[in-house]
């Protein structure tokens, strides 16, 4: 009783959370997230984790610099949440003037999209938790993609509905996270869509390969999907720019490492991604998750 009471109330706040940010517009709800967790999120204990995690990547930079990297981190996270429920109006791309609006994206990336909503073939596409690492997934939606994303769904029930209603409008059909989703992942390639995930976080059962500078336990599903399926594998990112806009990138298709049968190598493959997010988190630091325990 008095859980489903805690979390009734929980998920009251986070509705009335949502409204207010709502209310505020995109630009303010940012300013304002980035404000108080650049203020709040070095007063909490995890901060001490982020510390650690950066000066691990970074052992040459001065202590100052990790702090700077750490708290643009912060407030990044903090942009980020408030962004959520704006999603619908940060999307503002035209494809006729891909420069002019908030979101901006090349000739070159916008071709790629465009090549892979028109091929007729299934395709992976991994991202990783950089800027606001939502639009990845929007981007794809957005340019006609027929899509499947893998995303964690929050334990609280109706805080889930909520957030998977904000989803649901802009990024095509959701897999959640559990044991369930390698099957369902497979169903969606096998259905000729384009499926997206996350891979920068841990996974305990997979192999540890490098990444920023240390073994890191890595998650293998995309390289598996990849093997089983031998489909194109891109990498795609948004780039948080100092307007408040966002850059978008995706890649070529990958060429993953292969066994001597010509079958991808799952942990090579694995390990090559893991080069390319670090790539990406090493040119804007602090526009990663350094909180997430990556090396436990």
């Amino acid at each position: 009783m008095l859980g489903r009471l805690a979390d009734a109330l929980v998920a009251a706040l986070v509705r009335g959370s949502f409204a207010l940010l709502r209310a505020l517009g995109p630009d303010r709800a940012a300013a304002l997230g980035g404000f108080v967790a650049r203020h709040l999120g070095p007063l909490l204990p995890v901060h001490r984790v982020a510390l650690d995690n950066i000066r691990h990547a970074f052992p040459d930079l001065p202590p100052a610099e990790h702090r700077r990297i750490a708290r643009e981190a912060w407030d990044n996270l903090g942009r980020t949440a408030c962004e959520y429920v704006h999603m619908d109006r940060i999307w503002d791309l035209d494809l006729n003037r891909p420069g002019t609006g908030r979101i901006k994206a090349s000739p070159e990336v916008i071709a790629r999209f465009e090549a892979l909503r028109d091929d007729g073939r299934p395709a992976l596409i991994f991202a990783a938790h950089l800027a606001n690492w939502e639009l990845p997934a929007i981007a794809a939606a957005r340019h006609g993609l027929d899509t499947a994303v893998l995303y964690r769904r929050p334990n609280n029930a109706a805080v889930a509905r909520t957030i998977l209603a904000l989803r649901r409008d802009s990024m095509g059909e959701l897999i959640p996270a559990g044991i369930t989703a390698p099957i369902l992942m497979a169903e969606a390639l096998d259905a000729g869509k384009h499926v997206g995930m996350l891979v920068d976080q841990r996974f305990g059962r997979g192999p540890r390969v490098e990444f920023l500078g240390r073994p890191a336990y890595s998650n293998p599903l995309l390289a598996r999907l990849a093997r089983r399926f031998d489909c194109p594998v891109h990498g795609a990112r948004a780039i948080r720019l100092p307007d408040g806009g966002f850059r978008l990138e995706l890649t070529e298709a990958i060429a993953l490492p292969r066994d001597a049968k010509g079958r991808v190598d799952v942990e090579a493959a694995t390990a090559l991604i893991n080069r390319i997010v670090e790539g990406w988190v090493r040119e804007h630091p602090g526009q990663w998750l350094w909180m997430h325990r990556r090396w436990r």
